[in-house]
């Protein structure tokens, strides 16, 4: 007798839904849940971080850098460049912060991959490496000279040979116009399907999907299906919508389809510098930050209005990949920090003039310790949020237990 197959969820109980895989995945490791936390960091910077973290030049930082949120992405040439490929928490503000993140998030890998503590020390010391080397070269150079370690090696060569049909087959599981429903691609109410509907009939936003792979701008676009996309924490209390179009190019050559991401653009935690002019819309502010941080991402953008709330708009590439470096041996988690933070740097560098990066550039040399050849205060600042994190990773393990134990057998 066959298992009888669990319905799916409804738009009105997502959020329960939503609440439970969340709470999973972050007690699936103790990497996961540093990852997931974005919240509890600018609680602890806001708390003690802003009087131990020295100020930087105001400039768009990606506000969530985590190692899992950078990756290959393809530009509209066709171009593929390891850039931030999540900038939902951007906003003109400090760049030190993303280098704590991302020292918090490589540390959290190799606590994960059992190395000892002296390899987190040597990590440390290569992002800066890295990170100084991004502010010595010209800000409009997007070329990386460190050192890709074999696991970005793997990932980049897998991006360089993907097509739409490996795009499909991993997030649609089919290569039929139609987004199945399961796992991840839940219905959608009268009123959503309605709203994206209209979305799709509007002018520029035809025009985005039309200027991207140089189609022509006269191009037909036919929505397909739509559904809602659950995926990863992100989509916790907001929208998040796959919708799959029919592009239609001319006599001449064949119709193709293209998947686009939908995604409510929230407040960011993130602190921004004093008097930061940005957009107050937080869509807008997404795809502004997209373009000085990430241009291959940016480009590719658009905010957009959708049931009275601001979202983003991009198309998804087959060549976009997630950078997953879980387990690590000591050379890879060495080389690994040294060629993210470089990437980062890249992000930040080009947002400075020479005479703004060579002053940043040296305030790196002050309070910097005898033993480790790293800014202290990011040494500091790494070995306090891993021990919070850490204690809050367990407490929120034994909720999770608890919670889990008292619901009934199914």
């Amino acid at each position: 007798m066959k298992a009888k197959r669990a319905a799916l969820p409804t738009p009105a109980n997502r959020l329960r839904t939503l609440e439970e895989r969340r709470a999973l995945k972050m007690a699936s490791s103790a990497h996961a849940y540093v990852r997931g936390s974005t919240l509890q960091f600018y609680k602890w910077l806001e708390e003690r971080g802003e009087r131990a973290v020295p100020k930087g030049p105001p400039i768009w930082i990606c506000g969530d850098c985590h190692a899992g949120n950078l990756g290959p992405l393809a530009a509209p040439d066709g171009r593929i460049h390891v850039q931030i490929r999540d900038v939902d928490q951007t906003v003109i503000g400090n760049p030190n912060h993303d280098l704590i993140r991302l020292a918090l998030s490589l540390a959290s890998a190799a606590r994960g991959s059992d190395l000892p503590g002296v390899t987190t020390a040597h990590m440390l010391e290569q992002m800066m490496v890295g990170y100084q080397r991004a502010l010595k070269g010209s800000r409009a150079q997007n070329v990386v000279e460190s050192e890709k370690p074999e696991c970005i090696k793997v990932v980049i060569r897998s991006a360089m040979s993907r097509t739409w049909k490996h795009l499909a087959r991993e997030r649609l599981k089919d290569l039929k116009p139609n987004i199945p429903r399961g796992e991840r691609f839940w219905p959608l109410s009268k009123e959503e399907s309605k709203a994206i509907h209209g979305l799709f009939d509007q002018e520029d936003v035809r025009q985005l999907v039309a200027s991207l792979k140089s189609r022509p701008n006269d191009s037909e676009i036919e929505m397909l299906d739509a559904a809602y996309w659950m995926k990863g924490c992100s989509s916790l209390g907001r929208l998040r919508f796959a919708v799959l179009l029919n592009i239609s190019t001319g006599k001449s050559k064949e119709d193709e389809f293209c998947l686009i991401d939908i995604k409510q653009a929230n407040p960011a935690a993130a602190p921004r510098a004093r008097d930061a002019d940005m957009p107050k819309d937080n869509g807008k502010r997404v795809v502004e930050g997209a373009k000085h941080l990430s241009p291959a991402l940016g480009d590719r953008m658009m905010a957009a209005k959708l049931l009275g709330r601001s979202v983003v708009l991009r198309e998804l590439m087959p060549q976009d990949l997630k950078l997953e470096i879980d387990r690590l041996s000591r050379e890879e988690a060495v080389n690994s920090a040294r060629y993210l933070a470089e990437v980062v740097g890249k992000a930040h560098a080009r947002q400075m003039d020479a005479a703004t990066r060579k002053e940043f550039a040296n305030t790196f040399k002050r309070r910097r310790s005898a033993q480790l050849d790293a800014p202290s205060w990011l040494w500091s600042s790494v070995v306090e949020l891993a021990s919070s994190h850490e204690a809050a990773y367990l407490e929120h393990c034994r909720q999770f237990a608890l919670v889990t134990s008292r619901r009934p057998d199914p």
